[in-house]
């Protein structure tokens, strides 16, 4: 109190200021007090041997009369000190070395020693998060994964075609066309099923891992109640289901025009929307929020909020019915319009939108496949995003498309991703007894029925009626897609050539005519591929791949084509990793 008191006027006076900077010094006088710094708080001139006396004592003042209030949340107070007190600079720095701090605190608890951390592992994690961020390809994972080793299960529970799939792991939810929203749970990896819980040596062998699914909940609708406004349930086919990232909700869409948010825990429906007009075809989440997206055979697609179950708005420019919807991080969806033949790009905060037009084909030349088989794309059905900058797109002439936002055409066009039909006879062309063998109609190749990509990465799956699940990946140059393989059957088996076709075909005119027709194998799915889901194993996806497929002997949308011998229901695929990518795994730098 006595040093305050001989301070010469002159100092006084300087000390004055503004009404507003008094408490800032004061503040950080009282810095030291929380945490000691060599430094002294003052950035001006050194201040007299008087003038540090007295901002100690004053700083000691101050902690004597708050420390016996603020003792137990003293280190939360002298952060929040600190913080007030920073500059922007300084703050960049402090989240900086909180965010290496807790990148060393996950490094150490994986079992990394001293050794690891020294090759680079903190700055190839900095490289994958920067990337994700701003939503470029960031992983290989397409060589990484072990296709031709992935196990297959068919599970089923007495419904008809399974017309869409969705996945927040652990749990599968299939929806059918008889109204029926199923919820399986998947089971756990082999290793992970039977832990052993004693350090004693088990005296039986192990028992045989389980693989089927197990059904947890059932709910069916009922079309007699189409008129009953109060009935929160579907009275139609349910032609899509999407799940939300935090396993709260479950959001189902149908040829009724109902949209029915449900409780991802029981399947009790929670709220009924009726904005759309016709059928919902489409509904894709917004992914780290519950945020929806869904499209519809009224040529709209509509932005809704989960999390107060609200409606927002509506987006209009499809000149057709909108079969298929996709969405990212971003606030910002991608939709298919079938016959109008574009797909478009819709920035819901700046309310414009981006038009990619299709309708072309390769003009390539193929010597093995009839000119006539390859038909022009006369509608796209499926879309999938791999990044915020790129996109591919599935159609009714059997082609993918990979498309780039900075480009109105497609980078690159495969045609025939799934081959082509068989050919007819003659005598099923025609009614004549001895038919001339020029009237018979080339093959025609089969439609994407489904497609679906792994975000961030260069895995793209697609289905269709061949029997496969065939699996591609983008190309170091992002502008071409190539083929990766089958799922579950050795490429080498099936002897895939660059444009997908099997060239395992029996008979010189089949050769000519460009048809592909492979034996059944055990592991084929027997039925249309309507949908496709799929999510990692692991952090990072350092156990596999988990993909779930949903099959029926009809088409999603209607029945243009219905395969003998099919199955409804839905089959799971497990994918291992090679044994060399678990080792190691190498970021990609863009």
């Amino acid at each position: 109190m006595s040093s305050f008191f001989t301070i010469p006027g002159a100092q006084k006076k300087r000390k004055r200021g503004p009404a507003t900077e008094a408490p800032k010094k004061r503040f950080a006088a009282s810095k030291p007090a929380s945490k000691p710094q060599s430094k002294p708080p003052s950035k001006s001139a050194p201040a007299p041997k008087n003038r540090v006396e007295r901002d100690e004592s004053i700083s000691g003042s101050d902690s004597e009369s708050d420390g016996a209030i603020d003792l137990p949340d003293a280190p939360e107070s002298g952060s929040e000190s600190e913080n007030e007190g920073e500059t922007a600079a300084e703050r960049r720095l402090r989240l900086a070395e909180r965010y290496l701090d807790n990148v060393r605190q996950e490094v150490d608890e994986a079992g990394f020693d001293a050794e690891d951390i020294d090759r680079d592992i903190i700055a190839e994690r900095l490289q994958q998060d920067v990337a994700e961020t701003k939503g470029r390809v960031y992983r290989k994972i397409a060589s990484e994964l072990a296709v031709d080793q992935a196990s297959h299960t068919l599970f089923r529970c007495n419904t008809l075609t399974t017309t869409s799939v969705a996945v927040c792991a652990p749990y599968a939810y299939t929806v059918t066309k008889d109204i029926c929203l199923v919820k399986w749970k998947l089971q756990d990896l082999p290793a992970n099923q039977f832990p052993q819980t004693t350090k004693r040596k088990p005296k039986k062998p192990p028992a045989p891992p389980r693989r089927q699914p197990t059904k947890v909940a059932m709910v069916k609708g009922n079309h007699k109640r189409a008129k009953d406004r109060n009935y929160q349930g579907h009275v139609a086919d349910i032609l899509c289901v999407a799940a939300s990232q935090d396993g709260k909700f479950v959001v189902t869409g149908g040829a009724d025009k109902r949209l029915i948010i449900w409780d991802a825990k029981s399947l009790k429906p929670q709220r009924v929307f009726y904005q759309h007009r016709d059928a919902v075809t489409g509904l894709a989440f917004r992914r780290g929020a519950n945020q929806l997206y869904s499209s519809s055979k009224d040529r709209t697609v509509k932005v809704w909020s989960l999390d107060e179950l609200a409606y927002i708005e509506t987006l209009f420019g499809h000149q057709d019915q909108v079969v298929d919807i996709d969405a990212l991080a971003q606030e910002r969806c991608i939709s298919v319009g079938a016959r109008d033949r574009t797909a478009r790009l819709w920035k819901v905060v700046e309310e414009t939108q981006l038009v990619f037009r299709g309708g072309s084909i390769d003009k390539k030349q193929k010597p093995d496949i009839d000119p006539r088989s390859l038909a022009h794309e006369g509608s796209m059905d499926r879309v999938a995003m791999i990044d915020d900058e790129l996109f591919v797109t599935g159609s009714d002439n059997g082609s993918l498309a990979l498309w780039s936002l900075q480009k109105k055409k497609p980078l690159f066009i495969l045609p025939q991703a799934h081959g082509l039909e068989k050919p007819l006879l003659p005598t099923e062309a025609s009614a004549e007894v001895a038919p001339n063998p020029k009237i018979v109609p080339p093959p025609q190749p089969r439609w994407i029925t489904a497609l679906r990509t792994l975000p961030y990465s260069d895995l793209i799956l697609s289905g269709s009626w061949d029997g496969y699940v065939r699996v591609w990946k983008l190309s170091d140059d992002k502008r071409r897609i190539e083929p990766a393989g089958i799922l579950g059957s050795p490429s080498s088996d099936l002897g895939l050539v660059p444009n997908g076709v099997s060239s395992d075909d029996s008979g010189d005119e089949e050769m000519a005519n460009g048809a592909s027709e492979s034996k059944d194998a055990p592991w084929s799915v027997k039925g249309i591929v309507n949908d496709i889901a799929l999510f990692e194993r692991g952090d990072r996806g350092k156990d596999g791949l988990c993909v779930v497929v949903g099959v029926g002997k009809d088409m999603r949308l209607g029945m243009w084509k219905k395969i003998k011998g099919g199955k409804n229901g839905a089959v799971v695929f497990e994918v291992p990793r090679t044994k060399a990518s678990v080792k190691e795994e190498a970021p990609v730098e863009d």
